[in-house]
């Protein structure tokens, strides 16, 4: 791998041509456990030689048709449908929660004191007090965990942390960022599901799109000092699937904030999910004293560059980087430049980085974001909720 990927081969596996297996149990079948799942069964042929082979042992959901499908198609041992049973089930070594928000905290924590190390989608809780007794019971147990900001791994977003660390930038000033979606609009017919309700969520557009950008502004700029928000829902009743009626939303449609950072930058946060014709439309910028990056998620594989004192009739301002080179981070496994990868692969990226640091006995950060960065997160993403209703600017305090 290029130097900054954040992973490397197991030593030991070097040596005697041996690399271990991991058992994995995978709570979720839909969306994030399809997507995990996959990089799984990425890794042990793309990450050549990976770190640990995962052995899929177990899957886990609540509807046992389902769940039992999911394991013969994605390749499971087995299948569960409660998760205190495959907890219980020695061959499981990697406890991969991919459950509705409110099924975080209960389930890592019994995994982790089971001694299973854990990978948790984010956001990881619905609350800061929540995932700060997610993040002691990890610490206790002294077991490796993680939460899924996979966006670190975007090999785009990794350069860009490699610029600004490197100080080719010089100091930050701004950090902006939105994350624009639309699913939620009524032209969509999206029916009351469990995100919109605070009880299951914990918040909206904040906890779903914000805590993603919150997290890349704390991985490329630091720590958030304190922040003043709005929040809107716009459609507060919507109808359930079955038919059986309508249920309140109880939480955020969208959210504007701005926000200050503990090294003097100061910045703005958006979020939405009734942005008309965004499909996932997350872009950041960052302003220094020596020049300016800007990425768009939809556009995964670029990264704009200005650099302060080049010559603007030779530039023309913003250069467009296409990041596929062999040398950029993560490319080394993957195909010939501009041959390109996607939004899946951020996947393999992260769990080839937690299978290393389980082998190898590494920390998950500064790379990865394990569960002191996820409580980090959610106390901005709570301070972002009691500014909108207080109407003030609160300080945030970790």
């Amino acid at each position: 791998m290029t130097e900054g990927t954040g992973f490397t081969t197991m030593a030991g596996a070097k040596a005697t041509g041996e690399i271990p297996e991991i058992g994995v149990g995978m709570l979720g079948y839909a969306f994030m456990g399809k997507a995990h799942t996959n990089a799984f069964k990425k890794i042990p042929y793309m990450m050549y030689p990976p770190p640990a082979i995962p052995r899929l042992v177990s899957i886990c959901g609540r509807n046992e048709e389902a769940v039992a499908e999911a394991a013969r198609r994605y390749g499971y041992l087995t299948y569960h449908t409660d998760w205190r049973d495959m907890i219980a089930d020695e061959r499981v070594q990697l406890f991969d929660n991919g459950g509705p928000n409110h099924l975080h905290a209960a389930p890592a924590i019994a995994a982790a004191q089971a001694g299973k190390h854990v990978f948790c989608e984010k956001p990881l809780a619905r609350t800061a007090e929540e995932a700060k007794t997610m993040w002691e019971a990890a610490k206790a147990a002294g077991v490796k965990h993680m939460v899924a900001f996979n966006y670190r791994f975007v090999p785009a977003i990794r350069l860009a942390y490699e610029l600004i660390r490197s100080g080719a930038l010089g100091r930050i000033f701004h950090f902006r960022a939105v994350y624009l979606q639309e699913w939620l609009m009524a032209h969509q017919g999206t029916p009351m599901i469990w995100r919109l309700d605070k009880k299951t969520a914990g918040s909206g557009a904040i906890g779903d799109l914000g805590a993603h950008i919150i997290d890349l502004a704390h991985f490329l700029i630091g720590d958030i000092a304190g922040v003043s928000a709005f929040t809107r829902t716009f459609i507060e009743e919507r109808d359930f699937a079955d038919g059986s009626g309508a249920g309140q939303v109880t939480v955020d449609d969208a959210f504007v904030s701005t926000v200050a950072f503990k090294n003097g930058a100061i910045g703005t946060l958006e979020a939405t999910r009734f942005a008309a014709g965004r499909k996932n439309h997350e872009v950041i910028e960052i302003n220094g004293e020596k020049g300016s990056l800007r990425f768009n998620l939809e556009r995964i594989n670029e990264l704009d560059v200005f650099w302060v004192g080049e010559d603007p009739r030779e530039t023309q301002g913003f250069h467009n980087a296409l990041i596929s080179e062999p040398f950029h981070p993560f490319w080394s496994n993957w195909w010939p430049q501009g041959h390109m990868i996607g939004w899946e692969h951020t996947f393999v990226h992260e769990l080839t980085h937690f299978l290393d640091c389980i082998v190898n006995d590494k920390a998950v950060t500064p790379y990865g974001a394990d569960f002191e960065d996820g409580y980090r997160a959610a106390v901005v993403c709570d301070a972002l909720l009691e500014s909108a209703d207080t109407r003030r600017v609160v300080d945030i305090a970790y």
